[in-house]
């Protein structure tokens, strides 16, 4: 199993009118935490698409347990628990500053490649990264 964890700040614009994050902006954090655990196994998405391989949202899932809040520093935590095939699966954690759990989500993403638009299979590069992890 691989874990990532990244800080994120929310921000005015994260927020609606109640003072809480603003559901739809979950998914940013999801992202924002998968881009960087990629990152700290050395796995830039940008380097991914020059290959002609792009990774697509299949399917996410979302829980909200307790609203973030302006100003709340939360801890995105980012966990791979199984070995990708044609597909990855990200857990989602998202806890603040107490460590209260607040959220918790799912994102699957297919990996595709660009010249014919069908899936394929994970790359050996992000295999290589993970595989220690498994």
């Amino acid at each position: 199993m691989y874990s990532f964890d990244c800080n994120y700040r929310i921000r005015y614009a994260d927020i609606d009118q109640m003072g809480y994050m603003y559901y739809g902006n979950y998914a940013k954090l999801y992202e924002i935490g998968r881009v960087e655990a990629l990152r700290s196994l050395g796995l830039r998405y940008r380097d991914l698409e020059e290959t002609g391989v792009i990774m697509p949202v299949y399917e996410n899932k979302s829980r909200y347990i307790v609203p973030a809040k302006y100003d709340d520093l939360v801890t995105i935590r980012v966990i791979i628990k199984e070995l990708p095939k044609v597909r990855i699966i990200f857990n989602y954690e998202i806890f603040n500053e107490d460590q209260i759990l607040l959220h918790t989500g799912e994102t699957t993403l297919v990996f595709l490649k660009t010249a014919n638009n069908r899936i394929t299979v994970c790359p050996i590069e992000i295999l290589e990264k993970l595989q220690p992890y498994f």
